[in-house]
Parts: structure tokens; C-alpha cells; sequence
């Protein structure tokens, strides 16, 4: 039995993991979908999240493991799984990233995204407070991120989403070659993806390699839009 620990992106919440979670279960395996700070149902003060926050809430559900886990990251928690894999590279098998951040020492979304030639596709259609709140205006979650997704995923993420701190965002990564750097990497990448372009995720993949690239026909999301191919190459890591 592996024990597959899965996290989600901003705005969302242990319940993106949703559709792959009873039949990974059902083949003999655990699943542990965590809500970061603040997201989910965690009521922690948006005032109050760092990027150390989402760490160390990774690194909670890692030191609770007997064993070294299967670390999967989707869309942000690519900086959540990258930052625990540095403090607890002996705990994880295998880091995955779904259509996420794989960013180099030094760098951070806000960082990425200031290099290329067009802003954040979703820091675009957000809402950003004086006090640091980021709130991704709802209309668009069916065209930018599920816009290969079933209508029941759209309506799921439209009750469930919430807003998020700004601060991760612009927070450089603390990674080593010896820490970091010697956890074998997966990355899921997404060929319709809105939020993160698939050139903007295979840029990534070119400073960042990893062993093995799959590729999903979907959206940001293709745990909710590819569900049956998603839950197979999750497996295929036990």
C-alpha cells in the first residue's frame, strides 16, 4: 500500500482532489488531502499565511507518515510541495506537479510570471484587497480554469472556492541541490490549460527537468477533467 498525500492550489481546498480519491482508495491505497491555511474549511486569518504557512502544513501531514509518500501539488502547491520537499526530502517518494509551479531556488510565481511576455492568466482575472487578499472573480472559472471539465466540477468549485493571501505569491523559494534537489520529480502537464499555459509549464520543465512528463488533453484540472487517465498515472507511481 503507497499513501498518496495530495494538495491542493489557491482557492481551493482539500476537496479538489475529490474525483480521484475513492478510486486510488479502492485499489489498496491511502489518501490524504490536507487543506492548507485559510483554504477549505481552514479558518486560519488570510492576514496571517505565508508561504512557510503552506509548508509547514505539508510537513504536518508528512511527519504524521511511517514511510516515504507520493507528493502530489496542483497549480500553486507546486511551491507548497517543492519548500516541504526541501525540510523532509526523506518522507517523500516521488514529487508530482499537476499543472503546477516548478520553480527553481530563488524564484516564486509572482517572479515567473514578471519574465514573460504575458501577465498571470489568472492574477488577471482577480480582485487584488489593499490588505493583501487575492479573489478570482468566479465568472471565469468555467472558461480559464475548467474549461474541459464536467458541469459538475464548475458547480463544485463555484460554492466551494475561496479567496487567498497574496503573500506566497511573491515569496522566493528556499531549495538545495542536496535537499530539494535529490527527491525524484513527475509532472502532470495540461495541453488546454488557461491558468498556466502548457508553454508556460513546459518553460518550467526546461530549467526544472523531471523524470517523467505525462501528458493530459484537458484543462487546469485534470483530476475532475481527466479523471480515469489521472487516477491510472497516479497509480502507476505506488
Amino acid at each position: 500500500m503507497a499513501t498518496f498525500v495530495l494538495v491542493h492550489g489557491a482557492f481551493g481546498g482539500g476537496w479538489n482532489w475529490d474525483p480521484v480519491r475513492e478510486p486510488v482508495e479502492q485499489a489498496g491505497h491511502e489518501v490524504i488531502t490536507p487543506d492548507l491555511p485559510s483554504q477549505g474549511n481552514d479558518q486560519t486569518p488570510l492576514s496571517e499565511i505565508t508561504l512557510d504557512s503552506y509548508r509547514d502544513r505539508v510537513i504536518e501531514v508528512l511527519d504524521r507518515q511511517t514511510g516515504p509518500v507520493v507528493l502530489a501539488g496542483h497549480s500553486l502547491a507546486g511551491i507548497s510541495i517543492s519548500q516541504a520537499a526541501e525540510s523532509r526530502p526523506d518522507k517523500i517518494k516521488v514529487l508530482v506537479y499537476v499543472a503546477a509551479f516548478l520553480l527553481p531556488n530563488g524564484s516564486s510565481p509572482k517572479h515567473f510570471w514578471g519574465k514573460q511576455s504575458i501577465p498571470s492568466p489568472v492574477i488577471s482575472h482577480c480582485d487584488v484587497s489593499d490588505d493583501g487578499v487575492v479573489t478570482f472573480r468566479k465568472k471565469h472559472i468555467a472558461d480559464i480554469i475548467y474549461n474541459t471539465s464536467p458541469a459538475a466540477a464548475v458547480k463544485k468549485a463555484m460554492e466551494l472556492q475561496r479567496p487567498m493571501a497574496r503573500k506566497p505569491l511573491g515569496t522566493p523559494l528556499r531549495l538545495s541541490a542536496e535537499n530539494f534537489g535529490r527527491v525524484p520529480r513527475v509532472y502532470f502537464e495540461a495541453l488546454e490549460d488557461k491558468a498556466i499555459p502548457i508553454e508556460y509549464q513546459r518553460k518550467m520543465l526546461q530549467s526544472m527537468p523531471c523524470e517523467k512528463v505525462v501528458s493530459f488533453a484537458t484543462d487546469h484540472v485534470p483530476m475532475a477533467s481527466a479523471t480515469g487517465q489521472f487516477t491510472r498515472e497516479l497509480l502507476a507511481l505506488a
